[in-house]
């Protein structure tokens, strides 16, 4: 239901600085300008909070804390200066999903920009474990399974002792090249502990697209990168 409600994003101390910490205030209201207060768990959170930069090349998945009174705050630190696009994710008691986003900028000195290229090969090593994605099809407004393999790096062998992350066998989002389109999507199978996990979505048009992958394997987090064109 767009425009049912609104965030508003602050920042205590001013305008942001590069490597310095910093306080996001994130402020949710309806449309008349009251603040939600009623919020439902989600992969046990109450809010996820996306962070990317200008060309997608910094990622952050955060969870804020819950103040009272529609507020919610959290500390990052934003690697260069430039502009940041911040999405949050939410579900309020009467189950409506909402997705609000807002371009932040940030002081301090500009990161160079990285056009974004599909990748011919969709494997990815990260930290000893290897990332295989396989999409069913990359058609356009097309239902789409994106299909993660698991292994060790090094020995090839199946992972298959996945943990659950954030109350699923993992997560994954997708931005369209001009971050318009935003997908936060979750497993077919929220119980797989690998060495397949399967994601179901649909590429809103053609264009390119990158995706975020995350896992949680034997206490760590693994974020798993990977750009592909939808046709």
């Amino acid at each position: 239901m767009p425009g049912l409600y609104k965030v508003r994003y602050e920042f205590p101390k001013g305008i942001p600085n590069a490597n310095e910490e910093t306080e996001i205030m994130i402020v949710t209201t309806d449309r008349a300008g009251n603040p939600l207060s009623r919020f439902k768990v989600t992969h046990e959170k109450l809010i996820h909070l996306i962070i990317v930069n200008h060309d997608l090349s910094f990622f952050n998945h955060i969870h804020p804390e819950y103040e009272g009174n529609g507020v919610f705050k959290v500390k990052t630190v934003f690697p260069d200066g430039g502009k940041y696009k911040l999405f949050v994710d939410f579900v309020t008691e009467d189950d409506v999903a909402s997705n609000l986003s807002e371009w932040v900028e940030v002081s301090g000195t500009l990161a160079g920009h990285h056009k974004l290229e599909p990748e011919s090969k969709l494997v990815k090593e990260v930290d000893g474990r290897e990332f295989e994605l396989s999409l069913s099809t990359d058609r356009a407004q097309s239902d789409t399974i994106l299909t993660y393999t698991v292994k060790d790096a090094h020995s090839k062998k199946e992972i298959v002792d996945l943990e659950q992350y954030l109350g699923a066998a993992g997560h994954v989002v997708v931005l369209s090249a001009d971050t318009k389109h935003y997908l936060h999507v979750h497993p077919v199978d929220e119980s797989s502990k690998g060495p397949t996990a399967a994601f179901a979505t649909s590429f809103p048009e053609k264009g390119i697209y990158k995706i975020w992958g995350q896992f949680q394997h034997r206490g760590d987090v693994l974020t798993v990168p990977f750009v592909v064109e939808a046709k």
